[in-house]
């Protein structure tokens, strides 16, 4: 397929996609440090935590296969290696056996914020490149990490 094949202009759609393939990349690493936290979690924030990052990994598994197929509906391959994710992100790996729960906590939020940078930029090119498909996917998920934020924030106890 190509982008011409939903109206849209091969060569203007060429950065949104460059940059979905970064975003999913960084998506990636993210999802795994949301199942490292699951996995790991310990102490009196265990019940509370365990279910929220659940919840999390599960939605962004679901981003994850949105933002692939969005990259596929423009034409392009997505990347698929985690070689290139690893490459790509801007998100770091981290090790989260015997991490603190609220040190998992302000690791979730700092990818959420590379995220919502991420999605902030890519509105700017799917705008220019009048991708409007693309925008309300990013515009959706954006929505919903800046929910997660502030819960988030705010079980921290954060300002």
């Amino acid at each position: 397929m190509d982008a011409k094949e939903i109206s849209l202009n091969e060569k203007e759609v060429k950065p949104v996609v460059d940059l979905l393939n970064d975003y999913l990349a960084n998506y990636h690493i993210h999802y795994q440090k949301l199942r490292g936290c699951h996995w790991n979690i310990k102490g009196q924030n265990f019940f509370t935590l365990h279910v929220k990052f659940e919840e999390l990994y599960t939605n962004a598994q679901l981003t994850i296969d949105e933002i692939a197929e969005r990259v596929l509906t423009l034409g392009k391959a997505p990347h698929s290696r985690f070689a290139d994710y690893i490459k790509e992100s801007k998100i770091k790996e981290i090790d989260t056996i015997g991490l603190k729960d609220l040190d998992m906590v302000d690791a979730v939020l700092d990818d959420m914020a590379a995220l919502i940078e991420l999605e902030r930029e890519l509105l700017e090119a799917t705008d220019a490149a009048g991708d409007d498909g693309s925008n309300d996917m990013v515009n959706r998920f954006m929505q919903f990490k800046e929910k997660n934020t502030w819960m988030l924030r705010s079980f921290a106890g954060k300002k």
